[in-house]
Order: C-alpha cells, then sequence, then structure tokens
C-alpha cells in the first residue's frame, strides 16, 4: 500500500470542508489550506510543541468570535495538515486516512469557529460518512 501524497490529503481535506453544515461553511471561504510535511519550527514554537511529530495539525488566524471591524487587515486564517505526523499517526492507531484526516481538518477548522471540544465533536459528527 503506498502513502497518501501530499495531493490526496488536501483533496480530501478540502471535501470535509465542503461537507461542514451552514452556518459553518459559510464562514470558510477566506480560510487558506495548507498540506506540508511537518510543521515549522515557528509553528511547533507558537503551541510549545518540540517533537514534529507530535503537531498534526494546526490553526493560525484570529477565531471569528475574537474578531473585531478593526481586523480587516490581518492575513488570512490558515489551516494546516502535515503530511507525516499524519501518515505516523495512521500507522500507530490503525485509524483510516479519511477519518484521521476529517477528524484533524473539523479540529483546527473549529478554532476558527471558537468552539469547545464539544462543540467540535458534535461538528465532527454532523459530517461523518
Amino acid at each position: 500500500m503506498h502513502e497518501p501524497s501530499a495531493a490526496a490529503f488536501e483533496q480530501l481535506a478540502r471535501e470535509v470542508l465542503r461537507r461542514l453544515p451552514p452556518p459553518f461553511s459559510d464562514h470558510l471561504a477566506d480560510v487558506v489550506l495548507r498540506i506540508a510535511e511537518f510543521a515549522s519550527t515557528e509553528q511547533l514554537a507558537a503551541v510549545d510543541i518540540d517533537d514534529p511529530y507530535d503537531l498534526t495539525g494546526l490553526y493560525e488566524g484570529i477565531a471569528l468570535t475574537e474578531q473585531s471591524q478593526w481586523d480587516h487587515e490581518r492575513l488570512p486564517p490558515v489551516i494546516s495538515l502535515f503530511r507525516q505526523p499524519l501518515l505516523a499517526e495512521m500507522e500507530e492507531t490503525g485509524v483510516s486516512f479519511a477519518e484521521l484526516v476529517r477528524h484533524v481538518v473539523i479540529h483546527e477548522a473549529g478554532h476558527h469557529f471558537g468552539l469547545s471540544d464539544e462543540d467540535m465533536d458534535a461538528l465532527e459528527a454532523s459530517v461523518e460518512d
């Protein structure tokens, strides 16, 4: 079995974002999706993680619940997925590619909306296959 490519990760992640129900889907047009092999040193430091295998995804931006009318000149929010840590987690846990990507994408999108972990779980359940 071959490992999913970065393009496969991106395609699946975009599909997950498209399947989010309104009103969530209505507020994701400006979110940038990035696939990288690993988090950068700066990204790891920002979340106080030393081992790059410990970070599978990251939301960088201001949650909608914390934005103000004065935030119009900021950079767009970014959801990053880190391919090598995700592949390692798939190998370690036996969780399927689709299930793992869905979980991480919804969790990171949840940060964009300022959701609690409980709300993210409910959102993820609404998008299941």
